[in-house]
């Protein structure tokens, strides 16, 4: 696979991109404490597959799809310097490839993982069948980098992607991999998939349950198709579609390019709730909804199933205060759910979670909603940085509280905090939605050399970001008083709210508003 090599000693502050937002200048305070925190996240481990990798910090035996796959999302802007796509090793060469995860002494084991602190212990991959997000994490990687060789080693030498797709399609029974610490609880059925809460990644989530609330903590209801798996399913289908056409694999994107647009049909005939306007997960025997409102239902969104009217009526029936909306968006429960924790957030019911409020934000900006992705932007960002500045220790938390700066605390007897320095998927709002949304630099394309822009309609002071990389483009775009200060290494077309500008290589100034 990828061949770079990484140090965690390499000098690294000058590769990350330096946001300019002259309205909220203590932002880059977090942003800057926030790429540290990621940084002490780079482990070497001689054994593993890809070292130095990006480590989530949570167990020292014990290794995260999804986790790895959402930190992958920031380290897309330092790609030199923080190994997030090649992370991915880690899972591919374990499960597909021949590889093997080596022995550590364990420190930090919990009981549940049988790992005895102070004794060797071998790594393992904890959920096998965590969200199936490789694809999506290696297209977004892809557009920074432009790496076409890595692409046709990925789909035509090794087939990762595709055997993790064809791995989960045909799991209609328990699976333990080798590699794996847990068995699996994905479940192929006609029409959906079986899962768990944990294996979801949404481990107390009320979603299942079957009374006005949850009697269980974690209700994991036998009967119900989840709807994050078969959007996720989709969302990889397409995804692997998209790359197979970067590298001009014609037949390969129109193979799974058909295979997306039949779990385009399955999800709108069976999971779209046309009473509410809303995607819910499904009873399995009797096609029924279970009605609980979660970011989860932006899945099919992110993947491009749902139509710009079924968008519209998730917007109006979601992004209500009572659900959804309000001063601190995309919160893990709808706040009018008999479930929902208003106090801590009681970790799934309530709190606020990066990976998956930042993928709902992707999922309302793939369909233009530009302002509505920005603001909840804003106010998740404005969360985080009120917990840092108010709270102490001063850090980025696994997952924050819905209706005070601090964080979160889990449902346990102790109600203990969740854990801190959590960069982690929390990099994503300091990083990723404050560069991406805040600021509005929302998509680049290294392969066509195109950057889109979508700049707030209303700026105080300057706006934009320096040190900026994708493929062999660094730039700088600061825009002050409806002008545009550019300087690239390389000619690129900027797609500024929509209209076209030719930056050529060198410094330039551009009239961009009246």
């Amino acid at each position: 696979m990828m061949r770079k090599e990484f140090s965690i000693d390499a000098e690294w502050r000058s590769q990350v991109p330096e946001p300019v937002f002259d309205e909220r200048p203590e932002y880059n305070r977090l942003y800057e404490r926030t790429w540290e925190l990621a940084h002490d996240h780079l482990l070497d481990l001689p054994g593993m597959p890809q070292t130095p990798y990006m480590d989530e910090a949570f167990c020292d035996v014990r290794i995260w799809i999804w986790d790895s796959c959402f930190m992958s999302l920031f380290c897309k802007y330092a790609p030199n310097c923080f190994p997030g796509v090649e992370t991915m090793n880690n899972f591919y060469l374990p499960l597909y490839g021949g590889g093997r995860l080596p022995q550590v002494i364990a420190r930090n084991a919990p009981e549940w993982t049988g790992a005895t602190i102070g004794e060797p212990a071998e790594i393992k991959i904890c959920i096998a069948d965590n969200p199936p997000l490789f694809a999506w994490a290696e297209l977004q990687n892809a557009l920074m980098t432009g790496d076409r060789e890595h692409l046709r080693e990925l789909l035509l030498e090794k087939r990762f992607l595709q055997k993790h797709f064809e791995w989960l399609e045909n799991l209609t029974g328990p699976a333990w991999p080798p590699a794996a610490g847990t068995p699996t609880f994905w479940r192929k059925r006609t029409g959906g998939y079986l899962w768990e809460g944990g294996a979801s990644g949404m481990d107390n989530t009320p979603r299942g349950r079957t009374g006005p609330s949850a009697s269980m903590p974690r209700p994991n209801n036998p009967r119900m198709f989840w709807l994050d798996a078969i959007s996720q399913q989709a969302l990889s289908a397409s995804c692997i579609s998209v790359l197979a056409g970067l590298i001009g694999e014609e037949e390969l994107a129109a193979v799974w390019q058909e295979r997306f647009e039949a779990f385009r049909k399955t999800v709108n005939r069976s999971y779209w709730c046309e009473e509410d306007g809303f995607y819910y997960d499904i009873d399995g025997e009797d096609g029924s909804f279970y009605k609980v409102v979660t970011p989860a239902s932006f899945w099919p969104v992110l993947a491009g199933i749902a139509t710009p009217e079924q968008v519209g009526r998730m917007i109006a029936f979601a992004m209500t205060p009572e659900r959804l909306g309000g001063p601190l968006p995309l919160l893990s429960l709808a706040r009018n759910d008999a479930d929902f924790n208003a106090e801590n957030g009681c970790y799934w019911r309530g709190s606020l979670w990066l990976p998956t409020a930042y993928m709902a934000v992707k999922a309302l900006e793939k369909y233009g909603e530009f302002e509505l992705a920005r603001d909840c932007a804003r106010k998740i960002l404005e969360h985080q940085y009120r917990t840092f500045a108010e709270y102490e220790p001063h850090t980025v938390w696994e997952c924050y509280a819905p209706n005070a700066p601090e964080p979160a605390r889990s449902c346990d007897e102790n109600g203990r905090v969740v854990r801190p320095g959590f960069c982690g998927w929390s990099a994503l709002g300091p990083i990723s939605l404050y560069l991406e949304n805040v600021i509005g630099l929302w998509e680049a394309d290294a392969f066509a050399r195109t950057l889109n822009w979508s700049l707030p309609e209303k700026v105080k002071g300057r706006i934009g970001v320096r040190n900026y990389r994708f493929g062999d483009v660094l730039a700088d775009l600061i825009v002050e008083n409806g002008m545009l200060t550019a300087r690239s290494s390389r000619p690129f077309r900027l797609i500024l709210n929509g209209t076209g500008l030719d930056i050529p290589g060198g410094e330039c100034r551009i009239v961009c508003r009246e």
